[in-house]
């Protein structure tokens, strides 16, 4: 490894330019070098499920052009360009032939959806909507239709949802889970949601799953489990993201469901680290943006000399389904204690209390969704 080899992030979505901002921040002259497989515009993956409801396309969501962020950071940039191997030994990061050194090696790769294998000859009208590349394309391919059906009842999907009848689509909603957004969301929370969807236009199927995707016409024929039918135009799959780890265990580092590292974000091999939706932090796998721009502050320091563990505060997910208003911070999955309700309409406050009568998790929706900061206040920060 050469003695001035640059840090080298791989990735250059909100995770990777978060953390080379937080470098600039407190060094204007390390020398950083970010690989992406993608144009490398700078873009805020929570902003895609607004784009209907905003009136923007997709390159009107983008902050920045490649070029602008080499400018802004004063960064090398490589973009299009697909990382084949980690010789973490070597401290070299492999682009088919090509070795590229580094001081310090940062994954920041995200992570992939979850494909499903439906029988049938509709497959290409099903769009998976990870980045702004794929945005890009399905935007294009909703040109002159109006249906839309959502496979998946998570939080993307419902934010998916609200931003599509927004745009005045018609929307299916299509998913095997007895409510929405499960294991988020306690069900009085989550049937407020549903109910505001419902209000606005969405079409529900739940409890079922597509089986078949046939072509008709210019769109395609879903035939559900429960024996229904929906027809529709294209297709958005969002059943979920698993973290990308391949590359991470051919080079030999840790992996379960994510890439293991620690608070201070290190690996098991030395100088390489991950963040974001690729890293599993001290076994918490937290695809949101609050926790990933806590962990981009602390690793800006420790790649910079000052070796800095990742605290966590309390950290609310607000989900953007504007027709119900929603924030959710989680208990800890083995808490003891019940859910406290309080619902008038859409409007539901629900606190989980501990058998302490402590505040351990709350989700707000409607009118209470205004008190997400101060139950923020009340609710202990996420494992220390």
């Amino acid at each position: 490894m050469s003695a001035d080899a640059p840090i080298i992030i791989i990735g250059t979505g909100l995770s990777g330019y978060s953390l080379a901002r937080e470098i600039r921040k407190q060094d204007k002259e390390a020398a950083v070098m970010m690989i992406t497989a993608d144009d490398g515009h700078s873009y805020s993956k929570p902003m895609l499920s607004t784009g209907f409801t905003k009136g923007k396309e997709a390159d009107e969501l983008a902050q920045a052009t490649s070029g602008g962020m080499v400018e802004q950071l004063g960064i090398e940039l490589r973009t299009h360009t697909t990382v084949t191997g980690i010789d973490a030994d070597a401290h070299e990061v492999c682009i088919g032939e090509e070795r590229l050194a580094y001081s310090s090696l940062v994954l920041a790769w995200g992570a992939d959806v979850i494909r499903l294998t439906i029988p049938g000859e509709g497959q290409e009208h099903i769009h998976s909507i990870n980045d702004l590349m794929d945005y890009r394309a399905f935007r294009k391919d909703l040109a002159g239709r109006k249906r839309v059906a959502i496979m998946g009842a998570g939080l993307i999907g419902c934010e998916f949802a609200n931003d599509l009848r927004n745009g005045d689509y018609e929307v299916d909603v299509i998913a095997p889970s007895d409510t929405l957004m499960p294991g988020l969301l306690p069900p009085e929370a989550a049937d407020a949601v549903m109910d505001g969807l419902t209000d606005i236009g969405v079409n529900f199927h739940l409890e079922t799953v597509v089986e078949r995707i046939e072509k008709r016409g210019e769109g395609v024929r879903l035939t559900l489990s429960d024996g229904n039918i929906v027809n529709s135009d294209l297709v958005i799959s969002a059943v979920g993201l698993r973290p990308r780890v391949d590359l991470a265990r051919a080079a030999g580092l840790k992996v379960n469901r994510g890439i293991e590292v620690n608070r201070a974000l290190e690996t098991s091999a030395k100088d390489i680290y991950a963040l974001g939706d690729c890293a599993e932090v001290d076994g918490h796998v937290l695809m949101y943006v609050l926790p990933l721009m806590a962990c981009a502050r602390a690793l800006a320091k420790t790649l910079l000399g000052e070796r800095t563990e990742i605290r966590y505060g309390t950290m609310p997910v607000m989900v953007k389904t504007p027709c119900c208003p929603t924030a959710v911070c989680p208990p800890p999955k083995d808490a003891a204690g019940e859910w406290k309700i309080e619902r008038t309409g859409n409007s539901v406050k629900a606190l989980f209390v501990g058998e302490g009568g402590e505040t351990l998790g709350f989700a707000v929706t409607g009118d209470f969704a205004m008190e997400k900061q101060a139950l923020s206040k009340e609710v202990p920060p996420i494992h220390g």
